[in-house]
């Protein structure tokens, strides 16, 4: 048994160990001092034009944590010298009634347009697709004229497009799928014997669901008709925080890490509470017992307070885990970006920061693992209660 253990540990520090080497080479885009920032080769040998080149191919540690937190229109596998492999993903977007649908590739990494449309990388519109209607094909320097005379004009298609966040969504909902149906499956063939396999891994997550969220927050009569939404909720966080960790294909998609998302779950709780809550509930909103009548009359401040916890309870779960997972991400590229922020001011005190970096971010993937698990756990029991709350008799 402890040498089963001490096999688990040792594959647990080899994955992190492989994370924090591939956070290393993920996280470092090599300059090109040939190439301006349009792509555009320079011929001109001046010191004046080869400095301006440099400043602004010099690695931005803030840039590059951002762009690997936020989404995109393509999956970001490895860089090559001066090539990025992705794999391009399906933009689809309605403008003046037609749709318009093909690869984001076209856009060629946002250096270019395509049909009048671009990703805009600046202002506020900043990471989304906007279309400029006076030009079919986008000159830089008319572009540059146009915003500093205040005269460009921008619109925004309707964009349903398959992005990074959107594709690992299917990614994880596929592996879920795969592993539900799997182990349903066995559990058919396999009555009355012990689990096996995905089972033993997967059968004390539902039971430690099942009794102590469950049970402990609705109560034994009521719990079965939440359980299924309570499981999926767990499983899906905590699978999307697992692959967040990852940061090559098919990981890497910072989904649990997206506001909208967590937004989105945290919306399926308000409307459940909200459509299953009883009449004892919405009587302890607005004529809460125990509370001296001149809090509730003629200024109704106890009330107003309830009825504002209605909506401060899902925004709250909201913000948590986009917060919690969006700062683990930040502080392991923090680390990792160290190495390249000491490495040009040399590469000796680069390789001495990288000594005391990739153990710090070994260290801060151990502390994501749990933090993975802690967070589905947190947002699981916290709509339970909210559910247990919304259903509860009146003693």
């Amino acid at each position: 048994m402890l040498r089963n253990k001490k096999r688990v540990l040792h594959a647990i520090f080899l994955f992190l160990f492989v994370v924090g080497i591939s956070f290393v080479f993920a996280a470092y885009q090599p300059a090109n001092p040939q190439h301006n920032a349009h792509g555009k080769h320079n011929n001109q040998d001046t010191t004046e034009s080869w400095e301006i080149e440099v400043l602004e191919e010099e690695y931005n540690a803030g840039k590059m944590i951002i762009e690997h937190i936020i989404d995109s229109h393509e999956w970001h596998l490895a860089t090559i010298g001066h090539t990025h492999i992705t794999i391009p993903l399906p933009v689809i977007l309605i403008h003046d009634g037609k749709l318009h649908a093909f690869w984001s590739s076209k856009f060629q990494h946002g250096h270019s347009s395509y049909k009048g449309f671009r990703i805009e990388t600046e202002g506020e519109y900043k990471g989304k697709i906007v279309k400029y209607p006076e030009y079919n094909y986008l000159d830089e320097e008319i572009i540059h004229v146009e915003k500093e005379a205040g005269k460009k004009k921008v619109e925004l298609p309707v964009d349903l497009s398959i992005t990074k966040n959107v594709a690992a969504i299917f990614i994880s909902i596929i592996i879920l799928c795969w592993i539900f149906i799997s182990v349903a499956k066995r559990y058919r063939k396999r009555k009355g014997e012990a689990p096996k396999g995905l089972q033993s891994f997967v059968e004390p997550l539902i039971i430690f669901i099942r009794d102590d969220i469950a049970k402990a927050a609705i109560g034994e009569k009521k719990y079965e008709r939440y359980l299924p939404f309570l499981l999926t909720l767990f499983f899906f966080i905590f699978l999307n925080n697992l692959l967040g960790l990852v940061p090559f294909f098919p990981g890497g998609a910072n989904v649990t890490g997206n506001i909208a998302v967590t937004g989105i779950l945290a919306l399926f709780t308000f409307v459940i509470v909200t459509f299953s809550a009883n009449k004892y509930y919405w009587k302890h909103i607005f004529n809460t017992p125990g509370v001296p009548i001149w809090l509730k009359l003629p200024i109704p401040i106890m009330p107003v307070v309830e009825l504002m916890g209605i909506f401060t309870k899902p925004f709250v779960l909201m913000v948590r885990l986009f917060a919690n997972i969006t700062a683990g991400h930040i502080i392991i590229l923090g680390f990792i970006s160290l190495i390249f922020i000491f490495g040009n001011m040399q590469w000796g005190i680069g390789l001495g920061a990288s000594l005391i970096s990739v153990p710090f971010a070994i260290f801060m993937g151990l502390l994501e693992l749990l933090v993975a698990f802690i967070q589905a756990y947190v947002f699981t029991l916290l709509s339970a209660l909210y559910f247990g709350m919304a259903i509860e008799e009146h003693h």
